[in-house]
């Protein structure tokens, strides 16, 4: 078969650094959610959705069949880390969390998903994002050591 077709879901989840609410500002935080979607389709990994609050971030996307999930999430990071730099001066210690979670998602459960990341302002009104990532690596069956998990 001479083509390549790939069709790989990753719900992505990673924090500010020390969870600050960095992207209080409502505005400025769809901004950041515009740029993140640009940077992830520019790396040929269409973004279906990005959704923010203060403290963290939600990506789905597709994939791109050249592309390592490390490589795709490290050019999230680090390009609109700097464009937050740039774009906001009083925001000038911002930094994104080391680590981050990423989870495959069958195409059956994206609307779903989609639904839950637009929803995330009224979500977080009872769940903190520590119990959030908990949550989802229990549904994913990864093991948290709470030792390396946070910065």
């Amino acid at each position: 078969m001479p083509q390549s077709l790939v069709q790989i879901y990753v719900h992505i989840v990673y924090s500010t650094k020390h969870r600050k609410p960095f992207l209080r500002d409502k505005v400025f935080r769809d901004r950041t959610q515009r740029y993140l979607a640009g940077i992830s389709n520019g790396l040929n990994c269409p973004a279906l959705i990005v959704g923010a609050v203060e403290d963290h971030v939600h990506i789905l996307c597709r994939l791109g069949k050249n592309v390592e999930i490390a490589n795709l999430i490290r050019d999230l990071k680090r390009d609109s880390s700097k464009w937050v730099k740039t774009q906001q001066p009083r925001l000038a210690d911002f930094y994104w969390q080391k680590g981050y979670g990423a989870f495959s998602l069958s195409p059956s459960h994206v609307e779903v998903l989609k639904e839950y990341i637009v929803h995330q302002e009224d979500h977080h009104r009872q769940e903190t994002f520590k119990d959030e990532f908990r949550r989802l690596c229990k549904k994913y069956g990864f093991q948290v050591d709470e030792r390396y998990v946070w910065d």
